[in-house]
């Protein structure tokens, strides 16, 4: 029986927490990820991209788990995420190819990811009901809705994110007529005929973020 291991990463392009790393042993369905912690996208830690060399780290140790062989064949995604992984893997004597990943790890590894940013206190609406969820302005709607605590969530080393971390945000308040609305900080109802709060600012272009006045 051929035995196939892939390696994948999910979120690396989300402004939203870590990046997360998964292997798959493709035969039994055994699954094995963790997270590159946030430090690593913050400060030098990014600057000096050690969150490439932390892939390693993840790696051995998800290996490890799994009881990967240098006997089986290993795919990798193709990107820069794996380039210090691909020079380990070839130093260890590892039989590996890189490739594209597609199912089953691929949705494997997003819906792990999706349940990260969840566990983040991303509402679970942002992912049911929208078809990309962490597009960085969208992302970046959530976390003005709460700056001082969902700012510390943020891959802060990104040259995105120092273009827009200053935005200048206007508020006022109006009474919500056609629709209920959902306030952004704490996720509950805001019922039609009632007053919110609304924040508005513009990065790529207007925004509005509706919250309950005492969520200001």
């Amino acid at each position: 029986m051929k035995i196939l291991i892939q390696i994948d990463d999910a979120g690396s392009g989300s402004l939203l927490g870590g990046t997360l790393i998964g292997a798959l042993r493709v035969e039994t369905g055994e699954y094995k990820d963790e997270i590159i912690p946030l430090e690593y996208y913050q400060n030098e830690n990014f600057n000096k991209k050690l969150y490439i060399q932390y892939v390693v780290n993840i790696t051995e140790r998800l290996f490890q788990k799994l009881d990967v062989s240098t006997s089986e064949e290993i795919q990798v995604c193709r990107g820069y995420m794996f380039d210090e992984l691909n020079k380990w893997l070839k130093t260890n004597n590892y039989n590996h190819i890189n490739t594209k990943i597609g199912d089953p790890l691929q949705s494997i590894i997003e819906t792990s990811f999706d349940q990260y940013a969840i566990s983040l206190g991303l509402p679970n609406s942002y992912i049911s009901y929208t078809k990309y969820p962490f597009h960085f302005h969208r992302i970046l709607k959530w976390v003005y809705a709460d700056y001082e605590e969902r700012s510390k969530l943020c891959k802060t080393g990104w040259k995105s994110w120092n273009k827009y971390k200053n935005i200048k945000l206007s508020t006022n308040h109006e009474i919500i007529k056609n629709r209920d609305w959902v306030c952004l900080k704490c996720n509950q109802l805001i019922p039609r005929n009632t007053t919110a709060a609304i924040k508005s600012y513009i990065s790529n272009r207007h925004y509005k973020i509706y919250l309950h006045d005492h969520c200001i």
